[in-house]
């Protein structure tokens, strides 16, 4: 047996590659780890966590209005950008120690490099200038916004990358995208007092999930003052004498605003890290091909996370990461499930799912019911705030299986962790119907809608 500096060795430091060293050094291995710019990643360094901190700051202006109705009075509040982007980068820099030290402290060994692929077995070590070997190599390089080259004046518009550390708020923004990151970042510069413009090439935002979280959502983005463009995208972005950029639609129109973020989507990144060189197989985007247990065409290379393209949301990165070291290591092949997996959109309000939505419920289905309630959730009534929660099942007429649930509201991210259990376990309605509800709450809709609002046989709604 050829003998190899390291038994693993991890080309990128985010939540799936950092989870499978770790583990793998605990299991004993000889474990590597490089990353060349900030160890946890896209969602703990540009992503999902400071995402989140900053869907918090900006959802203060409408507790501070509510609570008047609730005997509060609130002196006029101020915001000060530059104190929320340093409190973000100390929370950030605190995670990104945790992630290097939880590698080291399971016996790992951590580079601050960029990695370039040699041979199968052979990896380059850009700063330290020196090349090591593994026997087995893991990539969990991650994506990065995609950009979009072929519009004229590209080169002023930021991606979200940017949007956590812009040196000033801008007064006007302009979005483009109707995905999860397009549509929370227009609700976070908006909650932040920015006027804000989405513009979406689609018929309707938040393509991949259920048509009435969506339009709901849409409809109340707009009651509280953003502004949504369906059936548009910029052609041209100019900068004016002023420092201003004009935005010219395809509808015609052109927007005047501060600043614009593209957000049109995700590559992953494997450009010159030597991929080709072993013959390692990428799609048409430049993902790497893998088979279901998380291995490339070469028998030693593994991937998991965005880099892939299956599906990209950091719990299924942990989760392939966890799959590949029971694979690789412990001689149980397990491929990761990526069957109904919960999800959210930290909009305001707020998009929990998990399961099927109803349309592709329909197309699959010969009989589906569906229960919806529609209503003002109760810590709205006394502050008078006009917006209603959604909440719907989607059930298997034949089976009586609960296969999707959707909610729109306040903590709906919460609700969807805990509903993909029962949905994930295959409960039926009836199952909900006899559980008991907590009263008083939001969810206890889950467990009271005893009768369905409408059927759908065959397609055709009855």
């Amino acid at each position: 047996m050829a003998a190899y500096d390291y038994d693993l060795f991890v080309i990128g430091g985010g939540s799936g590659g950092v989870r499978a060293a770790r583990v793998a050094a605990a299991l004993g291995k000889r474990v590597a780890i490089a990353e060349e710019y900030r160890f946890g990643g896209t969602c703990v360094i540009r992503g999902c966590v400071p995402k989140k901190l900053y869907v918090y700051a900006s959802q203060f202006p409408e507790h501070f209005a509510d609570a008047a109705g609730y005997g509060w009075t609130v002196p006029e509040a101020s915001f000060d950008w530059p104190t929320l982007v340093a409190n973000k980068d100390k929370e950030i820099a605190r995670l990104e120690a945790i992630y290097k030290k939880n590698v080291e402290g399971s016996g790992g060994e951590t580079f601050h490099s960029r990695a370039v692929l040699v041979d199968t077995h052979s990896i380059y070590l850009v700063a330290e200038d020196r090349t090591v070997s593994a026997d087995q190599i893991l990539i969990a390089t991650g994506g990065r916004p995609a950009p979009h080259p072929a519009l004229p004046g590209h080169e002023y518009c930021i991606f979200s990358n940017e949007a956590f550390d812009l040196k000033e708020l801008p007064k006007t923004i302009m979005i483009e995208g109707g995905g999860y990151i397009a549509v929370e970042f227009a609700n976070i510069f908006h909650g932040l007092g920015v006027d804000t413009t989405l513009v979406y090439r689609g018929q309707e935002i938040l393509s991949r999930f259920d048509m009435d979280l969506r339009r709901s959502l849409h409809e109340t983005m707009e009651r509280k003052g953003i502004r949504i463009l369906c059936h548009a995208v910029s052609e041209s972005v100019r900068k004016t004498p002023e420092g201003r950029l004009d935005v010219l639609l395809s509808s015609g129109q052109t927007l005047t605003v501060d600043q614009v973020m593209l957000a049109i989507g995700r590559l992953p990144n494997t450009e010159n890290m030597g991929l080709e060189g072993v013959g390692l197989e990428l799609s048409k985007t430049g993902a790497i091909v893998v088979d279901k247990h998380s291995r490339t065409n070469v028998d030693n290379i593994w991937a998991i996370g965005d880099v892939t393209h299956r599906v990209q949301l950091t719990p299924v990165a942990i989760h392939e990461a966890m799959c590949f070291v029971e694979t690789a290591f412990k001689d149980n092949p397990t491929a990761p499930d990526h069957d109904t997996i919960p999800t959210a959109v930290f909009s305001q309000p707020e998009i929990g799912t998990v399961g099927l939505s109803e349309d592709d419920a329909i197309e699959r289905y010969a009989d589906v019911e569906i229960y919806r309630a529609s209503f003002r959730p109760m810590r709205h009534t006394l502050s008078g705030r006009d917006e209603k929660m959604l909440i719907k099942l989607v059930v298997d007429g034949a089976s009586r299986k609960v296969i999707g649930a959707h909610i729109l509201g306040p903590d709906a991210g919460e609700m969807a962790q805990l509903l993909g259990i029962p949905v994930k376990a295959g409960l039926t309605k009836e199952d909900f119907d006899r559980t008991m509800a907590v009263h008083p709450t939001a969810a206890e809709e889950l467990v009271t809608m005893y009768k369905p609002t409408y059927r759908v046989k065959n397609g055709e709604r009855v």
